[in-house]
């Protein structure tokens, strides 16, 4: 099978990862006390490696290191260290770091059955990435706790940021920023789901327009707040 033209969607989407890593990771590097920043660098950056893959799929063919590494850092990785990030904006620092520790523990264990699972190579697609070639094929309930948790966090943070913002004009920028972050984190699980049931393509279209969504909602966040003729102060509780 040759590759189609969607299948260099995700070459675009890894090349736009790097300077959105490199923004948030900077931002972090004037503001070390906020770990969710350096938790969301991280997670553009994973997201990065898991588009990274897909490309090298698309230009080399299938090769099993690179798959395995696409199943882990797309799979076990894609959304979770950006809800890491949320769960370290939002909640207590003991609490953030518990779920941290549970977190890593689970992703060890389903990368170690990831790296470990034989391959049904009559299931192998030359320029297609899926995991039905896992002869372990439990392997793959894995995937579903952990994009779980990054539904709660992540797609549950900005929503519940959202909430918290439409009370204040001036932070109202803020309510569609975390609008576009939802919308940009869901996309890449409806692609997750497409590809459990054969149809990887959606996957590069929806990680491409997910992550433009979760720049620009970032970028927005950002924005200075707004000074008001009460004077408040220019940040809040939750602002990266």
């Amino acid at each position: 099978m040759s590759p189609w033209l969607v299948h260099y969607v995700p070459i675009v989407t890894t090349v736009l990862t790097i300077p959105f890593a490199f923004e948030i990771f900077a931002r972090y590097r004037h503001h070390p006390e906020r770990l969710h920043l350096l938790w969301w660098a991280l997670g553009v950056f994973t997201y990065g490696i898991g588009t990274l893959t897909e490309s090298l799929t698309t230009l080399i063919g299938w090769r099993e290191p690179v798959f395995r590494s696409w199943y882990i850092s797309g799979a076990l990785l894609g959304g979770a260290p950006l809800a890491q990030g949320t769960v370290y904006l939002l909640l207590s620092r003991r609490v953030a770091h518990c779920l941290t520790g549970i977190l890593l523990s689970f992703v060890t264990v389903a990368a170690i059955a990831v790296i470990l699972s034989p391959i049904d190579y009559t299931r192998v697609e030359t320029h297609r990435l899926t995991g039905r070639v896992f002869e372990w094929t439990w392997v793959r309930t894995f995937s579903p706790f952990v994009n779980m948790y990054a539904v709660i966090f992540l797609i549950g943070g900005a929503i519940l940021s959202a909430v918290r913002f439409t009370g204040d004009p001036a932070t109202r920028h803020r309510v569609w920023a975390n609008v576009l972050i939802a919308a940009g984190a869901i996309l890449p699980g409806i692609g997750g789901m497409a590809t459990r049931v054969g149809y990887t393509e959606v996957l590069y279209v929806t990680e491409l327009v997910g992550l433009l969504l979760m720049w620009s909602g970032y970028r927005m966040s950002v924005v200075p707040r707004r000074r008001t003729a009460s004077r408040l102060p220019l940040t809040t509780p939750g602002s990266p």
